[in-house]
């Protein structure tokens, strides 16, 4: 049975922490994979703005490239609405019915985890893995990993916001999403 890190998020744009997270659980849990999962629309936040699905699916591809162990799963793309992660896991659990799958949240989700939908069915099907941050707690009453990180103070609205400054974000994101973004002129670059 394959052990599979799912990474969910906007990754709007994708940057380095999201990698650190990822290469940390991965090997913290000794998993055989981890698929970044780019939302549709998260149910806890507003319409992503700046960057298309397409654009957004293209700079996660361009920031794991070269690792052997990543990959993009754009199941979460192919809805239309809100991207439940219920919803979600229960398409993966069909598709692949022989794998177990360990979904990575940081702290703020820790401490959100009773607001989710149908959490009580959700956590029958996957195991949370928590990513410690400062300044949020780290206690719940569901059975969560967590795995120490770290500390990136990195943040895809801090990208953005960056980018409509004109400031440098080299170094924030792989080089390959970089050159995308400005190719692209996304986030009024």
């Amino acid at each position: 049975m394959k052990k599979i890190g799912i990474l969910g998020g906007t990754f709007n744009p994708p940057h380095i922490g999201h990698l650190v997270i990822a290469n940390e659980v991965l090997f913290s849990l000794r998993l055989d994979e981890i698929w970044f999962m780019p939302n549709q629309q998260p149910p806890h936040k507003h319409k992503t703005a700046g960057a298309t699905n397409g654009d957004r699916y293209a700079m996660v591809n361009l920031a794991i490239q070269g690792h052997p162990c990543f990959r993009t799963e754009p199941v979460e793309l192919k809805r239309s609405g809100p991207s439940y992660t219920y919803e979600t896991m229960k398409i993966l659990k069909e598709m692949y019915d022989d794998h177990e799958f360990f979904f990575i949240i940081g702290a703020d989700m820790v401490e959100y985890l009773p607001k989710w939908y149908k959490i009580d069915q959700l956590i029958k099907m996957v195991t949370f893995v928590g990513v410690r941050r400062p300044d949020y707690s780290h206690v719940t009453d569901y059975p969560i990993l967590n795995v120490d990180t770290p500390m990136l103070d990195i943040s895809s609205s801090m990208i953005r916001k960056r980018l409509e400054q004109g400031t440098t974000i080299r170094y924030l994101v792989p080089e390959p999403v970089r050159m995308y973004i400005k190719e692209n002129g996304l986030y009024g670059s």
